[in-house]
């Protein structure tokens, strides 16, 4: 099924000048970016987005980080594009995350981990409007999708 997913590029990626580095594998995997932004993060919606971990003694230091530079917001679509995503960043403790991965090639940190992925649909859905207008959100045919994808994947 065709998918959108939310990542954050977080601000260990965008000082570490790694933002090329985690498009480039997105889009070597065939993946469409639709929606792309730079913008710092308030502490507002740092409490919406992390609202299941407000409450923990962790908190206050995952908003210092989140804020403590510019982050890149962006929207990838494919065909299960969530689960993609997700496979590719590898685990949320870097040090655990297997070679190959964004987080096992390029982090070695359990909080600066580069990067954040929606883990369901469900919350890829909130993420998207949390983050993004409509009119953010780029719908457009790539020519080479007809390469990306076999011809029953594109008709489910």
């Amino acid at each position: 099924m065709m998918q959108r997913t939310l990542i954050i590029l977080k601000p260990d990626t965008v000082q570490r000048g790694l933002v090329g580095e985690v498009v480039s594998r997105f889009e070597r995997k065939g993946l469409k970016l639709v929606a792309n932004k730079m913008t710092l993060l308030t502490g507002d919606i740092l409490k919406e987005h992390y609202a299941h971990l407000v409450d923990k003694p962790f908190f206050p230091g995952i908003e210092s980080f989140m804020k403590c530079s510019p982050v890149i917001l962006q929207i990838w679509e494919g065909f299960g594009a969530i689960d993609v995503v997700r496979t590719m960043c590898g685990v949320t403790n870097s040090r655990e995350a297997s070679p190959g991965t964004i987080r096992g090639d390029l982090s070695s940190s359990y909080g600066s981990n580069i990067i954040h992925a929606s883990d369901s649909p469900e919350n890829a859905e909130a993420e998207v409007k949390r983050f993004f207008s409509d009119e953010e959100v780029f719908d457009y045919k790539k020519v080479i999708d007809q390469y990306s994808y076999s011809d029953d994947e594109k008709t489910h």
